[in-house]
């Protein structure tokens, strides 16, 4: 009798463990002479008892191995002339199955079936992309303005505003998208809207933001936590950092993202979002029928925000996001929390076609003062 159970037999996976599993149930029925009552020791189904007995008798520890479940005659499968072809055309020239798939007039899933059978494991193994990793918790930064959770909302969204709410926004045209700029340490935000979610309305933002912070004295290198939406540039890496180079980096800023799945290292602007909705939108977008007054609002509501509303979060006991940072050491008046709250899209095309550097010449026109 051997010295382990069926249950341990059974975790054996290996073609070794099944034959020593099948032996134990050939010897059982052997002393026992019932295939009913081997069934009921090791505690399997007839059908099983009465497999391996036959298999047995039939050829003996031979007919305990596993058998190829091929099936002996395939009419729809693949003719070996063609899998041919695709293998010499992946493998001389290099194609995948898509190529492949348009050249031989095969569906893509018959191509990849096809690799994967004759090469499996030996495929070629794609090149390990590069990423803009390590991102931040923003509980790691202790000084202000070293990193900042920067995210777009849909403000367009049924289900959070009401059918009122989301019907008056559509009739109005009133923006759809926020712009959120905020600040790790102390939870200081900066917004901007926009009707269009696109890439140069984001560089555009960048270079507002830093402008202004550049213009208020505050030094050192900031890092934009963002995360993997086309409007920031999309997951190409090489793209990326091209963006990088050429757009944050002369601001003094770094192009950073957040691991996909982990929402954790977005969890600040995240939850601003939830409280844009509780606090500003559901009672207050209903009193704007212009993108001009929907703007004013959203600039006193930013103001507010960064100035009169206190925060509970982790750190911060109740003070509102300028006190925090003043208590970190950066004395800054009021009108530092009231960063002009502008439209992207005419801005952003002004921007684009000046080169993108005459960036504080923006908050010199005369609308720009009018929202402060």
């Amino acid at each position: 009798m051997l010295a382990f159970t069926l249950t341990e037999a059974y975790q054996l996976t290996n073609k070794e463990g099944k034959v020593i599993l099948r032996l134990r149930i050939v010897d059982t029925w052997k002393a026992c002479g019932s295939l009913r009552e081997t069934a009921r020791k090791l505690s399997i189904s007839r059908n099983t008892v009465r497999k391996w007995v036959r298999r047995y008798q039939e050829s003996g520890e031979a007919g305990l191995l596993d058998r190829s479940r091929r099936p002996n005659h395939s009419p729809r499968r693949t003719p070996k002339e063609v899998e041919e072809q695709v293998l010499s055309l992946n493998q001389e020239r290099g194609w995948g199955r898509r190529r492949i798939s348009h050249a031989l007039g095969l569906p893509e899933g018959t191509v990849r079936h096809i690799l994967r059978r004759h090469l499996g494991a030996g495929r070629r193994k794609r090149k390990k992309r590069k990423t803009f990793y390590p991102a931040h918790w923003a509980w790691e930064e202790e000084e202000p303005f070293r990193l900042a959770q920067v995210d777009t909302k849909d403000i367009l969204d049924k289900g959070t505003l009401g059918t009122k709410l989301w019907d008056h926004l559509r009739k109005h045209r009133l923006p759809r998208y926020q712009w959120t700029f905020l600040e790790g340490r102390t939870r200081l935000r900066f917004l901007a809207y926009s009707h269009r979610l696109s890439v140069v309305n984001g560089l555009c933002f960048v270079a507002l933001v830093m402008s202004w912070l550049r213009g208020w004295g505050i030094d050192g290198e900031v890092d934009w936590q963002e995360d993997w939406g086309s409007e920031f540039g999309g997951e190409e890496p090489d793209h990326l950092a091209e963006l990088d180079e050429k757009y944050y980096q002369p601001f003094g800023a770094r192009l950073r993202r957040a691991p996909k799945g982990r929402k954790g290292y977005q969890g600040r602007v995240e939850r601003s979002h939830r409280t844009d909705d509780e606090e500003f939108y559901i009672p207050c977008l209903g009193k704007a029928k212009t993108t001009e007054r929907f703007l004013k609002l959203a600039q006193r509501w930013q103001y507010y925000y960064n100035v009169g509303r206190p925060h509970f979060g982790a750190g911060m006991e109740g003070k509102t996001p300028l006190e925090k940072l003043r208590e970190l050491g950066l004395d800054l008046p009021g009108e530092f929390a009231a960063f002009p709250v502008i439209l992207l899209d005419e801005v952003a095309v002004i921007w684009a076609s000046k080169g993108g550097h005459d960036v504080l010449a923006y908050y010199r026109w005369p609308w720009a003062g009018a929202l402060g």
